[in-house]
């Protein structure tokens, strides 16, 4: 099984994982008018074909100094590890769900930024009290950061709102449902490998899909009844739609996974960052779903120079933040 044997690679995954967690959601814009309750069917099958695809390669090569292969782990895991996982992967499914109902709603450059912020720092609390590593002043620091970023960014859609006739209530309560569960799932992740019959982060990762499966069904299916915008949308209309917006919702499940699979390893390797920082920098993401938003499909266009203003501030914020936590691992 593969891990990281050192920071400077770990941090090149962690980098890696932060634009893969922030530019997923793009497969949904291009996606065009496919509903966001259709498009999600074909994430999760995009995460679960990674999660075995991952397990049977790098999960199952190399000696055993960081870990049993793929299927070895799974067939000698615990219950309650078991049990860990699955429902990590159901919380965090439902929380995807609302956070790509706000990107429906409000556009990438608020839903990423205000709930994904908010699960950095409810994560990152959760998992340094689980496995605390890192320089507590810098890693809380660079929240504090952050929280300040996520005040910004929706003040900023706000005052963008107004000037547009909109109201920014549904979206920014959409983010922060999103933001709350969010946070919760990788505490829960993180137990799951530890202690004796505990998952590897290829095993894991696989039960974390499955219970993914398991949250999507519930969830997705009350959202095409009860859509939060729009009308309600039957099942058959999954296979009326173009083939190719198919394939922008696999892959955005696969880019999705890419950077989890490489997060859950560099947090899972002993000693080198802990879980606590290897999720606030996955969570990095906030910042390059934030540019892809403001630059490239100009969800703020027109919005005038206070709101400019905000989103500057924003971007700074996050930028230190991010730099703060960077930091911990190496500072004592």
């Amino acid at each position: 099984m593969y891990l990281p044997g050192s920071y400077l690679p770990a941090l090149l995954m962690l980098i890696a994982c932060m634009f893969c967690w922030g530019s997923w959601a793009n497969t949904q814009k291009l996606a065009r008018s496919f509903r966001f309750e259709l498009f999600y069917w074909d994430y999760i099958i995009g995460m679960v074909a990674s999660s075995v695809a991952f397990g049977v390669t790098l999960g199952s090569a190399g000696d055993r100094v960081n870990g049993l292969p793929f299927l070895e782990s799974l067939s000698q895991a615990a219950a309650g590890n078991l049990g860990l996982a699955l429902f990590s992967g159901a919380i965090f499914t439902i929380a995807n769900i609302l956070l790509v109902a706000a990107i429906a709603v409000a556009g990438m450059a608020v839903a990423f930024p205000v709930g994904i912020g908010l699960a950095l720092i409810i994560g990152t609390v959760g998992n340094y009290l689980v496995n605390p590593a890192g320089n507590p002043v810098l890693l809380f620091g660079g929240m504090t950061l952050v929280a300040a970023a996520i005040v910004l960014d929706a003040s900023a859609y706000r005052a963008a709102a107004v000037q547009t006739a909109r109201t920014p209530r549904l979206g920014i309560a959409l983010s922060l449902a999103c933001g709350v569960l969010m946070g919760l799932f990788y505490p829960f992740f993180a137990k799951s490998l530890a202690g004796a019959g505990g998952l590897t982060p290829y095993s894991g990762f696989f039960v974390f899909s499955m219970g993914s499966v398991i949250g999507t069904i519930p969830a997705i299916g009350y959202l095409m009844r009860y859509p939060v915008r729009g009308k309600p949308v039957a099942v058959a209309e999954y296979f009326r739609v173009p083939g190719q917006w198919h394939v922008w919702g696999v892959l955005g499940g696969v880019i999705w996974s890419v950077g989890a699979m490489f997060n859950f390893m560099v947090g899972a390797k002993p000693g080198l960052v802990g879980p606590a920082v290897s999720y606030s920098l996955g969570q990095g993401a906030t910042l390059v779903s934030a540019l892809w938003g403001v630059f490239i499909w100009r969800e703020f266009a027109g919005a005038g120079v206070k709101v400019s203003v905000l989103l500057i501030l924003m971007f700074v914020c996050f930028l230190a933040g991010l730099a703060s936590i960077a930091l911990a691992p190496l500072v004592n």
